[in-house]
């Protein structure tokens, strides 16, 4: 029945899904103020067929605030980076720059207004990052970055990739930290069937010294760190 239900999610999901970056790259091109309900289609669509085909029931504990603020985001697999669209309704993403350079999909990325984060970039590219990411807070769209950088595997516990403090300072927000256990279940290769939770933190006050609000939110972000 596994087997089953992974091809039925392979064939559906990857399959529509050429058909949804076309349907983002054209309206991107000529009606941009539209690209948010196609990313928005596209990624209710994941949904549907994580629940309904895999088998994954998604729990949320607690809910996004209505103001702008920074979520720190817990990353185990590609289910929260496609999911965090249908959790925060109209976020700004975080994404590697790497992908940016996918034809199609960066010119979609960057009319939706997701922000590249380079950790390689100089000084220059940083500075162009925070640019990019105040003016988002100005627009009053939340915030969703993977602070640990990466894919973790469930179980484990990392420490935060560096430039993630130097955000939080310069942008003066809240962060609101989120713990999630997709990575028990939404594996890259045989997903399982089960439950995956989202558990909202405490919401952590802008101006923290770096340790105390790196802890904080290391220990709230982990907080589903189970095996």
């Amino acid at each position: 029945m596994i087997w089953l239900r992974n091809a039925a999610f392979y064939i559906a999901f990857y399959g529509a899904s050429v058909f949804f970056v076309a349907a983002a790259v054209a309206v991107a091109r000529m009606a941009p103020d539209r690209l948010k309900g196609v990313v928005s289609g596209w990624c209710r669509f994941h949904r549907w067929c994580v629940r309904r085909l895999l088998g994954i029931e998604i729990v949320v504990e607690g809910t996004p605030t209505a103001k702008p603020i920074l979520y720190a985001l817990k990353h185990e697999s590609f289910f929260e980076a496609i999911d965090c669209v249908v959790l925060f309704g109209y976020p700004v993403p975080f994404a590697k720059r790497e992908l940016f350079d996918i034809p199609g999909w960066g010119l979609a990325a960057r009319s939706y207004g997701a922000v590249a984060v380079d950790r390689a970039a100089g000084a220059r590219m940083l500075r162009s990052m925070m640019r990019d990411a105040a003016a988002r807070v100005g627009d009053g769209r939340p915030l969703v970055i993977l602070p640990e950088g990466t894919r973790v595997p469930h179980g484990e516990r990392r420490p935060l990739a560096s430039g993630f403090a130097g955000l939080y300072k310069m942008l003066g927000v809240p962060v609101v930290p989120v713990a999630v256990d997709s990575g028990r279940l939404y594996r890259a290769g045989l997903k399982r069937p089960g439950r995956i939770t989202y558990r909202f933190g405490e919401e952590i006050p802008a101006g923290l010294p770096r340790e105390e609000m790196e802890a904080r939110v290391t220990d709230a972000i982990n907080a589903l760190n189970t095996a």
